[in-house]
This record gives C-alpha cells, structure tokens and sequence, in this order.
C-alpha cells in the first residue's frame, strides 16, 4: 500500500475526476460530512466549509491509496472504506469532511479521497511532515492488513507516467543499470552523460567536502535522495567503491605476476643468506676467529652495495 498525495484548491475539479468514470468503474464507498449524490452538490459542502478559512488557499487534499495487483480478491468494498478511515484518522483528518471513491480503471486495486484540509471545528489541519507520516502509516497499515509489500519503483507502470514523475524514474532507471558496472565516479556520471543526463555534486561551504549529488536531465533537477533512497550521495558511494574493490581482487585473482616478484625477491635472499652461512669456514685451532667474522662484515657490506 502507498499514498500520493496532491495538494490544490479547486473541490470541483477534484470531485468531477473522481466522479468521472463509467459507472462499473467507479463507487463511492463513503462520504464523511458531504452529500455524495451529484458533483456539484459535493463540491459546494467542501466549499462550504472551507469558506470558514478565505485565508487559506490551499483547503484540498486528494490522497490516492494504491494496493497490489496480489491482494485484489482481499480488497473488499468494506475492507478498503476501513483502511480508508484508519489512514485518515492517523494522518489527523478524522474530524473532517471527506469523500472516499474506488476506482476499477486500472489493474491494481486504488482509492481516491477527497479531504478538506479546514476541520468541523474551523481550524486548518496541519500538514507538517505529511510526506513522511503518511509513508509510515501505510507500512503500519500494510502490516496490520497482511497486505502485499511492492518492489518498489521497479513495479510502477513507467508508460503511465508523466511530466516530473516520468524524469525521476528514467533517471532511476539508469542509475540502477549503470552503477553496477561503475568503479569510478567518472566512469559512472560519463555512462549517466551519455543518457543526457548530467551530474553536479554538492559542496559544504566553501570547502571541497561532498555532500549530496544532483542529476538533471531536461532543465529538471532533483537530489539523489528525491530519486530514491538508494540514490543518496553516500549510498552510491559505498556501492561504486566495492565495485572498484571487487575488480581489484578479479585482477589480483587472475594475475599471477603480481605476487611472483615479491616471492622471487624473497627467495633469492634467502638462498643467499643460506649459502653463505654454510660457505663459511668452520673455525679451528689455525684459524683467527675474529679475522672471520671482520671479513663477513666486510662481504655483508659489499651485498648491500650491490643491492643499492
């Protein structure tokens, strides 16, 4: 389950496009404080209250909820209207007017929800982190439902997208094909160039320390958070960087010639420094002991010469 929410100020717009449909695709599952006969009837309660706050500009909130195409034959009518109710009395329209509408126009199961954002009492509901309480609630909703968890953007019909949604999601789409294949942030932003897309990193301050990554494409910008979570700044960081980590343990794998130059350093020293502990005459009555060990030092220092 998840949630769009749009923001507006025309009640009739909204309530005429949720209203819309042929009639076998389309039913009114529950009207909260408004008549749900005819548009124009509904659309005047919702404007009827609102005129309670002029100053107000923006009184509509059309939410969409969205379910799995796995959980259709679940998603009754009434368990629908019932989700619908939780989520706006969680999200703080419980005491307002509301007009909750099922679509069938599409293969997965959806709601549409007109709110007035000015309450029964005439006090203007707040939307203060309404984006991050709404994604929450939908988990918890989801959970509490047994509902199908989606795969995220990679189960969203992209054909059906338009304007800024249709951008994110091309960009999106790249990245996730190119980064796999990026060891380096050149390679990855000159892969990201080639799809006219065009990446500007962001600075703290007047320093060189990176914080965040911008991607443009078409005059539209959005942050690599906006794209996605997995988008940010440190998260393809950490992923180019154990993609150059992982081709440099391939290269050692395969390239045996790397360590063989150590290994045959080692050896020769070490056969040296062998031979010449058993090349050295043994001491014995005839022979001056401290003559043998001046003439090692001397052949010790003629080696690091030669070494030199």
């Amino acid at each position: 389950m998840i949630a769009k929410i749009i923001k507006g100020t025309n009640f009739s717009g909204v309530v005429s496009y949720m209203l819309s449909k042929r009639e076998d695709k389309v039913k009114v599952l529950q009207a909260n404080g408004v008549r749900s006969s005819f548009p124009y009837d509904i659309a005047y309660d919702f404007n009827l209250q609102a005129s309670m706050r002029p100053s107000v500009q923006k009184t509509v909130c059309h939410t969409i909820l969205s379910f799995s195409t796995h959980d259709s034959e679940r998603l009754t009518d009434a368990t629908m209207a019932k989700i619908a109710n939780e989520y706006l009395h969680k999200m703080g329209y419980g005491d307002t007017q509301s007009l909750i509408v099922r679509h069938s126009d599409r293969q997965h199961p959806h709601l549409h929800i007109c709110i007035n954002r000015i309450g029964n009492n005439g006090k203007t509901i707040s939307d203060h982190n309404e984006k991050y309480r709404s994604t929450k609630i939908c988990r918890e909703l989801t959970e509490r439902y047994g509902l199908s968890i989606g795969e995220g953007k990679q189960e969203v019909n992209r054909s059906r997208l338009r304007g800024e949604d249709k951008l994110q999601y091309e960009i999106f789409d790249a990245i996730k094909s190119i980064l796999p294949q990026s060891q380096t942030w050149k390679d990855f932003v000159a892969e990201l160039e080639q799809q006219d897309i065009t990446t500007r990193f962001k600075t703290k301050g007047n320093t060189d320390v990176v914080q965040g990554i911008i991607f443009e494409k078409d005059g539209c910008s959005f942050s690599g958070s906006k794209i996605d979570r997995t988008c940010s700044f440190s998260r393809l960081k950490v992923e180019i960087e154990q993609n150059s980590h992982k081709q440099e343990q391939i290269h050692l794998q395969n390239d045996p010639m790397v360590h063989s130059v150590d290994e045959s350093n080692f050896i020769t020293d070490l056969s040296e420094a062998i031979s010449e502990v058993f090349s050295m005459p043994t001491p014995s009555n005839g022979v001056d002991v401290d003559e043998l060990r001046f003439q090692k030092k001397l052949r010790n220092r003629a080696n690091r010469k030669r070494r030199i």
